[in-house]
């Protein structure tokens, strides 16, 4: 393999990771803003994005929204959105962060109005977010 090569695959490995931080960040964000994760939240994220990376195992997905949810509840939640879409803002990976978060708030089949805050919010920091350099 040549260096182009492995560099190539170095990058592909991060905007993945980039990928996959941001997707369950927003799902977890829409999961906890209407007070009460459930269960169907976080089997739809897992459910969705073994879709789109079928390559990441669904119990990884799946551990990273639990960390993720227990992040929000401890921390502020606008600085670990923030760090987590930062690197998709501006991209054209934006509509998927945008249609994770809507998945996650009607899998319950109820869309709460704190729910469409979240989605709000994710949709202008996808819009507005400077990219990390």
């Amino acid at each position: 393999m040549t260096i182009r090569n492995v560099r190539s695959s170095i990058a592909a490995n991060n905007q993945d990771e980039d990928m996959m931080q941001g997707l369950v960040a927003a799902g977890a964000l829409v999961a906890v803003a209407d007070g009460r994760v459930q269960a169907v939240e976080r089997e739809e994220l897992m459910n969705f994005m073994q879709q789109l990376m079928p390559a990441i195992p669904a119990d990884a997905i799946g551990e990273l929204f639990d960390h993720r949810v227990r992040e929000f509840e401890d921390h502020d939640a606008v600085t670990v959105i923030t760090e987590r879409l930062r690197p998709l803002a501006g991209l054209s990976l934006a509509s998927v962060v945008v249609r994770t978060a809507e998945r996650i708030a009607a899998a319950d089949r109820q869309i709460h109005r704190n729910e469409l805050q979240a989605i709000k919010l994710i949709r202008l920091f996808m819009a507005s977010l400077p990219a990390r350099n």
